[in-house]
């Protein structure tokens, strides 16, 4: 039955895709859609606003207008479905190399004979295998009391001293939040805060707006997991310089 009530009104052209309504809405009711966020049911929208904060581009709004109510029941198995459509793995599929877990040694045993500066500066900081946020599983034995570098993809292209400043010391998860599905990492996140003591986070993204939805994805993965860790945010422009 339609009623008249509040619900969210997004305006596409201001819209830019960053994820951070989605991540916010706890009913699950918006979803990036071909690079705009969209309700994508009215019963699943309660109409209370408390996406509208992160929209960074000020593109959400409550509106009055007939349509269906607000389905509680609706909400329970929505979010149901969407935790049994995205999984997360205790071990990882033996078949791929992509996610065999490796661990490496980042220790320079040589140095170069024509340069009088050591090639540690010059070779990889990378301590470990998998990266991508999607392939590491919560239990990954890298991840137990680690200093975790959290990086949008694209940081590693544009900033070339990448593992010199940043990577060093550090266990590296990277995603895009614009493209990576934000709840699986949400829930991903909140899982290797329950059980993998991390120290410290240090979360890199690039000064486009889309980036901004990475440090949404680890605050409520805190708030999943009931704990807090510390964050330091740092953001790298277009042309690879520390903002």
């Amino acid at each position: 039955m339609k009623v008249k009530r509040k619900i969210i009104a997004i305006n596409e052209e201001l819209c830019d895709g960053c994820g951070q309504c989605a991540i916010a809405c706890a009913e699950g009711a918006i979803k990036i859609i071909d690079g705009k966020a969209k309700v994508i049911s009215d019963n699943l929208c309660d109409g209370l606003g408390a996406c509208i904060g992160d929209c960074p581009q000020g593109a959400l709004k409550i509106v009055e207008r007939e349509t269906e109510e607000f389905d509680e029941d609706a909400v329970e198995k929505h979010l149901g479905q969407q935790k049994k459509a995205a999984p997360i793995p205790n071990t990882l599929a033996c078949g791929c190399p992509s996610t065999q877990i490796q661990e490496f040694s980042t220790e320079t045993t040589r140095q170069s004979a024509n340069k009088s500066v050591s090639l540690a500066s010059e070779e990889s900081a990378l301590s470990h295998w998998p990266v991508q946020i999607r392939l590491v599983p919560p239990n990954a034995p890298f991840l137990k009391g680690a200093d975790l570098l959290v990086a949008a993809d694209c940081v590693s292209v544009a900033y070339s001293a990448f593992h010199r400043d940043f990577l060093k010391g550090k266990k590296v998860m990277i995603g895009c939040p614009k493209f990576d599905d934000k709840e699986s990492c949400v829930e991903k996140f909140a899982e290797i805060f329950k059980i993998a003591g991390i120290k410290s986070i240090t979360c890199l993204i690039m000064e486009v707006p889309c980036c901004s939805g990475l440090p949404g994805i680890l605050n409520k993965a805190m708030e999943k997991a009931g704990i807090t860790v510390s964050v330091e945010k740092i953001i790298i422009s277009n042309r690879g310089k520390r903002i």
